[in-house]
């Protein structure tokens, strides 16, 4: 069995001696991991960064044996904000959270995609952080359980959307769901349709990081008797510092 494919980096471990046991995110087979020989030296670990993007090749006798990877890179993202703390935690939470959701050797090309777009978001230093809410909704709605936000769930208005039901994941008006509003999710207006060009603020970005972790945690890790990785609540962790570090603030970097 080979192929060859293009693949992210989520994780790598090492692995004996000298290799690496390394997880990626490839564009046609999946998550998917494999074992570099010698990945261990300095200039292949190098190669071999959580959120890296290499031409790969995967190669075992049999089909369910962990195989061989061999790779060349693409591009890096790691190195090119080394010191910045928000971005290398947003990356961390990214491949974390893919790590986590996605079955593995199950192509998911649009989860893929979003990722790289996320990447280049985090290297541009520009919209990172609402990207990345968007991409855990997107990463929702490709495994299966997508949020309907384009209606209330109660009246069918589009408009003065600004609560998610937990329940139902529907979005729900102002009026509808005054009665209710402690139960309820907030609905940031950067995720409405119609705003998709809205400025958020930090604050909307940590209500929609909010609202998306709910349903990945409800909907898709508890199920399998799984929580949220750690990388993930530290990226939370680490905006919410910042919110108090920078209060006042309407536009933080990387929001927009």
């Amino acid at each position: 069995m080979r192929w060859s494919d293009e693949g992210i980096v989520l994780a790598a471990r090492r692995h004996g001696e000298s290799a690496l046991l390394v997880h990626l995110l490839t564009r046609e087979h999946g998550r998917h991991a494999g074992l570099v020989r010698g990945g261990q030296r300095p200039k292949a670990r190098g190669a071999w960064q959580i959120g890296n993007i290499l031409a790969v090749t995967w190669n075992a006798r049999l089909a369910e044996h962990l195989g061989l990877l061999q790779g060349e890179p693409i591009a890096g993202y790691a190195a090119r904000f080394i010191a910045d703390r928000l971005r290398l935690a947003c990356l961390a939470a990214a491949a974390a959270v893919a790590e986590a959701t996605l079955p593995e050797r199950e192509a998911h090309p649009r989860a893929h995609a979003g990722l790289a777009a996320l990447l280049a978001a985090l290297a541009r230093d520009a919209g990172w952080a609402a990207d990345y809410v968007r991409w855990e909704l997107d990463l929702l709605a490709e495994l299966g359980f997508g949020l309907d936000l384009a209606r209330c769930a109660a009246t069918g208005t589009t408009e003065d959307l600004v609560y998610v039901s937990p329940r139902s994941g529907q979005a729900v008006s102002a009026t509808a769901g005054a009665r209710y509003r402690d139960r309820l999710l907030a609905f940031p207006p950067f995720l409405h349709a119609a705003e998709s060009n809205a400025e958020p603020s930090l604050q909307d970005v940590l209500d929609g990081l909010a609202l998306t972790g709910f349903f990945l945690e409800r909907r898709v890790l508890v199920p399998q008797n799984r929580k949220l990785p750690p990388a993930r609540s530290r990226f939370v962790d680490a905006l919410g510092r910042f919110a108090i570090e920078s209060a006042g603030a309407v536009k933080p970097i990387g929001v927009a």
